[in-house]
């Protein structure tokens, strides 16, 4: 029987393209995101293997459906995928609201949390799983205005960590950490200096939502059998350019 995958922030971008590529590798999905229109057209164009299940992760209600609807559909659920994010509030912390910066942490911490509890209670605490964490690799560092988004990606680092240890050998916890993708919640860093941006890049060009989902698309499969806990950083080697020959 196909496996069953569960992938928030699906709509578009990384969501997406993770959905095409487990469908592609003969997965049934379940895929979330806020926006029922990108989302049902979302659904329309990977198949009848896709089903929708419209909702904000900020909403507990909607997690708990979310898992339900995929276990109705499918009668299992192999797979889950923390994608949805937000990396609201920008600017500097002394100026961040405290109320934006408690919403940063629901969706980006809270919410996988909460879904991978729910999956773990509905189908993979008896018969096991995959959850990927989908993080950044901005939590190898710092930038500038994203001081709220990188402490919550850190934080999810470190639960996708303590979940490896909590949920084995049963489940395997991963993160998949990309750097800069062209996305449209990072088209504000992306475009206005894809050019340079690239040039300063061991392989020459910012990411691909394509990039980001093969790596999830491996971290769940039989080949990463051995694997949990880790953080696969695709970033086009940022974090090596220092070493590179120059000439």
């Amino acid at each position: 029987m196909a496996r069953a995958a569960l992938i928030t922030g699906a709509s578009r971008g990384i969501g997406l393209a993770v959905a095409r590529a487990l469908t592609a590798d003969g997965a049934a999905v379940c895929l979330t995101a806020r926006d029922p229109k990108e989302l049902a057209d979302a659904v329309r164009g990977l198949g009848p293997c896709a089903i929708a299940c419209p909702g904000d992760v900020a909403d507990p209600a909607h997690l708990e459906a979310a898992v339900a609807r995929t276990l109705v559909e499918f009668g299992r659920l192999d797979i889950l995928v923390n994608n949805a994010a937000t990396n609201a509030p920008l600017g500097p912390l002394m100026t961040v609201d405290p109320l934006a910066w408690r919403m940063a942490f629901t969706v980006n911490v809270e919410a996988p949390l909460r879904l991978t509890q729910a999956a773990w209670r509905a189908w993979m605490r008896d018969h096991g799983g995959a959850v990927v964490n989908i993080c950044t690799e901005g939590t190898h560092g710092v930038g500038p205005g994203v001081g709220a988004y990188g402490t919550a990606k850190t934080a999810l680092l470190r639960l996708t960590r303590q979940l490896a240890a909590e949920l084995a050998p049963a489940v395997r916890v991963n993160a998949v950490s990309p750097g800069l993708v062209r996305t449209e919640m990072a088209r504000f860093v992306w475009e206005p200096g894809e050019r340079e941006i690239a040039a300063a890049l061991p392989l020459a060009r910012i990411g691909e939502p394509e990039d980001v989902a093969r790596a999830v698309r491996w971290l769940v499969s039989d080949e990463a059998s051995w694997i949990t806990g880790a953080d696969l950083v695709v970033d086009g080697g940022r974090r090596v350019r220092a070493g590179r020959p120059l000439g």
